[in-house]
């Protein structure tokens, strides 16, 4: 017994004993460096093509169907994002064959391999093609400020497989483009803001009218972003509270601060004509955009 076991541990040794370290080692850190090297290139391939890229889209602002900022900056965006991923691909491939992985071999034989890596696969393209069809229909725009499903914010990135909007608390959400079915775009239409004031049943209709119209002449003057004169509609039930509402179309993005600007000067000159607000014994008014 002793014997068998001394004589396959002399072969094992033996087997250590006639390997050569010094063509291992070599082999190794030849490949190594290749690996480096490889690795490097691609940095530089990385850095020259997102520097090239970036200034054929400062050219592209003196071509006329992109003359959008939003347009340009969207497919600017995807394309460095197309870019970044053809280059990681053919990294992957250069490292295993450098390591000498049979990368061609291997996608030729894979079989079963090859079956759970499409069905795996599905996802990546369902998100691919709804990228693409968005970004062809014009749905989306970086800088475009949009709601998908609950998210509301801005978009801040279109990529291949993710779309990233930034809510208006800073907080980043990426969202599979599979998973985008309805976008609400409140980027490419002028809005509507409703400016609701609360008043009292007792309140003068008539006299809060002329006081909204006089107020409405000096404001219409003085803010650019509006689309059409400010709409009277007058007193509305809105919740069981009594409201006098007054309709504003602004450019996009910016009907809050309108609408806020509106309400702010309309109970300034309310309360100066002493008016009475239905929000007089409350803490604070409301606002319905």
């Amino acid at each position: 017994m002793n014997s068998v076991l001394n004589k396959q541990v002399q072969q094992v040794t033996k087997v250590f004993t006639d390997l050569s370290w010094h063509e291992i080692s070599q082999h190794f850190f030849s490949r190594l460096l290749l690996i480096v090297v490889t690795l490097l290139l691609f940095c530089v391939l990385l850095w020259l093509g997102r520097l090239i890229i970036d200034h054929l889209f400062v050219e592209s602002n003196h071509v006329k169907f992109l003359q959008s900022s939003n347009r340009v900056a969207t497919i600017h965006a995807l394309t460095l994002n197309i870019y970044r991923y053809t280059c990681y691909f053919f990294l992957l491939y250069a490292i295993l064959s450098e390591i000498g992985v049979p990368v061609g071999t291997l996608i030729a034989g894979a079989g079963i391999f090859s079956i759970a890596l499409g069905l795996g696969a599905q996802g990546f393209v369902s998100d691919m093609v709804t990228g693409f069809f968005i970004l062809l229909e014009q749905q989306l725009d970086v800088g475009d400020v949009v709601k998908v499903d609950s998210i509301k914010g801005t978009v801040t990135a279109l990529g291949l497989r993710t779309t990233q909007i930034t809510s208006s608390d800073g907080t980043l959400n990426y969202i599979p483009n599979r998973n985008i079915t309805t976008v609400q775009n409140f980027s490419r239409n002028n809005m509507v803001a409703n400016v609701d004031i609360r008043i009292s049943a007792k309140a003068p209709l008539e006299k809060i009218a002329e006081i909204i119209s006089a107020e409405n002449k000096k404001l219409v003057a003085t803010i650019p972003e509006l689309r059409s004169t400010p709409v009277i509609v007058g007193p509305v039930n809105v919740g069981g509270q009594l409201v006098f509402r007054v309709t504003i179309t602004t450019q996009n993005g910016v009907q809050d601060k309108i609408a806020s600007r509106f309400l702010s000067d309309y109970l300034k000159a309310l309360r100066k004509d002493k008016i009475p607000l239905g929000w007089d014994n409350e803490s604070s008014p409301s606002q319905n955009s």
